[in-house]
């Protein structure tokens, strides 16, 4: 029955790794807790399996692109839950708590869960932007968030050691706000996303292309600044 479920994205994988894929996605699907490799072969009686490491090279050595793959998701839930439009996206940012030295592109961040105005707490960790597809499920009552595509945002002293330029967090949202827009043409897409993307640069950019709903402040100046005073000019 999985099989035939996961037949949509069979395209994207090589006969041998997607073996591989559908013991990995059963395994997420049953795993209490974390859904790491390791619990995935756990739930599936494969813990000790003596080929174990062939699971985990499917993410990391694996010939498939995880775009095509997000894609082909996108337009399986807009099929399913807004076939009539319009398609609102959400979009927010997460930090995976890592430590270590073997671990890529981490960085120090505010905690938004345990900061407040007057206490700032650091997390160290990975930074992850997510855009899911804000659905309403008639069985639940209510909108889900639906994620379908995840981009990794790294630190600025991760992306200085590589001599690359570094990317804010709206760069990477509009990236992936744009990507959204292009694999939905013909669509009215509306996106929803918090107070860390309200720069009007990131709205501008993404006016002609698709409607952004943020929060911004009361005091926000979304008008043209006044042209220069001329020599003995009234009001």
């Amino acid at each position: 029955m999985l099989d035939g479920w996961m037949q949509p994205f069979r395209c994207h994988f090589t006969a041998a790794i997607w073996r591989h894929v559908l013991v990995l996605v059963c395994g997420a699907l049953l795993a209490p807790g974390r859904r790491t490799v390791a619990a995935a072969l756990r739930v599936m009686g494969l813990g000790e399996v003596a080929g174990f490491a062939v699971y985990h090279r499917v993410l990391s050595h694996g010939h498939w692109c995880s775009r095509a793959l997000a894609h082909r998701l996108l337009l399986l839930l807009v099929a399913a839950f807004v076939p009539a439009g319009p398609v609102v996206v959400g979009l927010d940012d997460i930090i995976e708590r890592r430590r270590g030295g073997c671990i890529a592109a981490k960085g120090i961040y505010r905690d938004p869960v345990r900061s407040s105005h007057g206490h700032f707490v650091k997390a160290s960790g990975r930074r992850w932007l997510c855009v899911m597809l804000l659905a309403p499920v008639p069985w639940a009552g209510c909108v889900w968030s639906l994620p379908f595509l995840t981009v990794l945002a790294p630190s600025e002293r991760y992306v200085a050691a590589l001599g690359k330029p570094h990317k804010t967090l709206t760069d990477w949202g509009r990236q992936a706000l744009l990507q959204v827009a292009r694999w939905l043409p013909g669509w009215r897409v509306v996106a929803v996303a918090g107070s860390s993307f309200s720069a009007i640069a990131l709205l501008r950019a993404l006016a002609p292309h698709l409607t952004v709903v943020t929060r911004l402040r009361l005091d926000a100046c979304l008008c043209e600044p006044p042209p220069p005073r001329r020599s003995r000019q009234r009001g």
